[in-house]
C-alpha cells in the first residue's frame, strides 16, 4: 500500500544557491559576523525602504534590542497582544518591564487600536505590535495613539516580511523599528537570525554595540586592521546576539527569492480561499478593502489560518485536527494565547475570560500548510482533503 507524503508545515525551499553560498562562505576562513553580514544588512535595508538593517541572532534578540534601545527599562510597561508566541512576551520580561495585552480584532487577528487605548497607564512606555500571520496591523490608527501619548512603536515583523501596508514595505514605515524571523518555517531564512530596521541612527548604532557584548568594535572591524591593532572596549551593556557569515549568506540568497515565494505562497491561498470560503473563516483583514488603491494592504502569509464554525461541526477542534493530520497534512496551531500559559497566569494573575476575542480565535483556529516548497498537487490536495474532513463533520 502507498503511504501519501507528509505535507509539512513550514518546510525551508533551499537550493544549490544557498548550497554554494555557505561553502563559498567556509573556504573564506571567516565565518562569523563579518562582510556577508553587511551585505546583508544593506540588501535587506534596501528591500524594505529603511536606512538602516541590523542583523542579529533571531528575532527574539531583536525585539529585545529594540525594546532596550527605544529606552524601556525595569518598571515600564509595554502593550502587545495575546495572540503571539511567547517570544514576544519574554523580551519585554528580559528589560525588566511589565507585559499588558490588549485584545485583538476578530477579523484581522491582530491588536486592536481601541484596546491598545484603553490599557495605556502613566507608567505605559511603548506599544508592540504583531503583524500577526503576515497581515499587517492597523499601523495608522497605532502610530496616531504612539504620537499622542509620547510611545515608541517596536513592531513584531516575525511573520511580515514581504508585507505591505499602504504600498509601503513592513521595515520601512516613518519612524518605524521592525523586527524579522528568519527561523527554518518563516517566509526566508538564514537557519537562524533576525533583523531590525529602523531610520534612527542611534537607535542603530546602539543596537549594533549591544548585539556584541557592548563593544564598541566588533571582531571583523579589528580584523580589517591587519597589521595596525584595532582597540575596543565596551561601552554599555551588551549581549551575545550577533548573526554569522554563514548564516547571512543564506539569507542573502533567500532575500533574492522572496519576491517569487511571495508570489507562491499567494497562488496557493487563493487556491485554499475558493474551498474555504463557504465553510469556514479565514484571516479577512482590518474591516476594510485591502485590494483598495487608498490602502494596499499585501499580507506576507506566512500563516493561512481556517477558523471553524465550532457550533455547527459535530466534533471539536482537536478531533477535527487530528484527522487532517491523519491525511499526511501538517496542520498546526498558531498560538495558545499568551494569558493561558501556565508561567504569565501565575505571574500576572490571568486568567479565562479576560481577553475573550483571542480565546475564540484560538479555540476555532487550525493552520495549514503554506510554503513555496510545495507544489500546486499539494495545495490541490490540502485544500479537498481539509474541505472534505470538514464538511464531513458538520452537523
Amino acid at each position: 500500500m502507498n503511504k501519501k507524503k507528509f505535507i509539512v508545515f513550514g518546510k525551508p525551499s533551499l537550493d544549490k544557491e544557498e548550497i554554494r553560498a555557505i561553502t563559498e562562505v567556509l573556504k573564506s576562513g571567516w565565518i562569523g559576523m563579518g562582510p556577508k553580514c553587511e551585505e546583508f544588512e544593506k540588501l535587506f535595508a534596501e528591500y524594505v525602504g529603511a536606512k538602516y538593517a541590523v542583523s542579529v541572532s533571531s528575532c527574539t534578540a531583536a525585539l529585545h534590542l529594540a525594546l532596550l534601545a527605544a529606552g524601556v527599562e525595569p518598571g515600564d510597561e509595554v502593550i502587545t497582544t495575546p495572540l503571539t508566541f511567547v517570544a514576544t512576551i519574554n523580551a519585554i520580561e528580559y528589560c525588566g518591564a511589565k507585559p499588558v495585552l490588549a485584545d485583538i480584532d476578530p477579523k484581522s487577528l491582530n491588536i486592536n487600536p481601541e484596546f491598545i487605548r484603553k490599557a495605556i497607564t502613566k507608567k505605559t512606555k511603548a506599544i508592540l505590535p504583531v503583524h500577526f500571520g503576515g497581515l499587517p496591523c492597523d499601523m495608522d490608527s497605532i502610530n496616531a495613539i504612539a504620537q499622542e501619548k509620547g510611545l515608541a512603536v517596536i513592531e513584531d515583523a516575525a511573520h511580515a516580511v514581504g508585507a505591505e501596508w499602504r504600498g509601503v514595505r513592513i521595515g520601512g514605515l516613518k519612524n518605524s523599528i521592525a523586527c524579522f524571523s528568519f527561523y527554518p518555517n518563516k517566509n526566508m531564512t538564514s537557519i537562524e537570525g533576525g533583523m531590525v530596521t529602523t531610520d534612527n541612527a542611534e537607535i542603530a548604532e546602539k543596537i549594533k554595540i549591544m548585539r556584541v557584548h557592548g563593544m564598541d568594535n566588533e571582531a571583523w572591524k579589528r580584523y580589517q586592521g591587519g597589521k595596525k591593532l584595532i582597540h575596543s572596549e565596551m561601552v554599555m551593556p551588551g549581549f551575545k546576539y550577533n548573526l554569522t557569515d554563514a548564516q547571512a549568506a543564506i539569507g542573502i540568497c533567500q532575500l533574492k527569492k522572496l519576491d517569487k515565494f511571495q508570489d507562491k505562497r499567494e497562488e496557493y491561498a487563493e487556491i485554499y480561499d475558493d474551498y474555504f470560503s463557504d465553510v469556514c473563516d479565514t484571516q479577512v483583514g482590518l474591516s476594510m478593502d485591502t485590494d483598495s488603491a487608498e490602502f494596499r494592504i499585501r499580507h506576507a502569509l506566512h500563516l493561512y489560518l481556517i477558523l471553524l464554525k465550532t457550533e455547527k461541526m459535530r466534533k471539536g477542534r482537536e478531533e477535527i485536527l487530528q484527522e487532517i493530520r491523519d491525511e499526511g497534512i501538517g496542520a498546526t496551531i498558531h498560538y495558545l494565547p499568551v494569558h493561558m500559559h501556565r508561567y504569565y497566569r501565575e505571574k500576572f494573575g490571568f486568567k479565562k475570560g479576560d481577553f475573550p476575542v483571542a480565546e475564540d480565535a484560538y479555540q476555532r483556529m487550525i493552520t495549514l500548510p503554506l510554503t513555496p516548497s510545495m507544489t500546486l498537487k499539494d495545495a490541490k490536495r490540502v485544500a479537498e482533503t481539509v474541505k472534505c474532513i470538514i464538511v464531513t463533520n458538520m452537523k
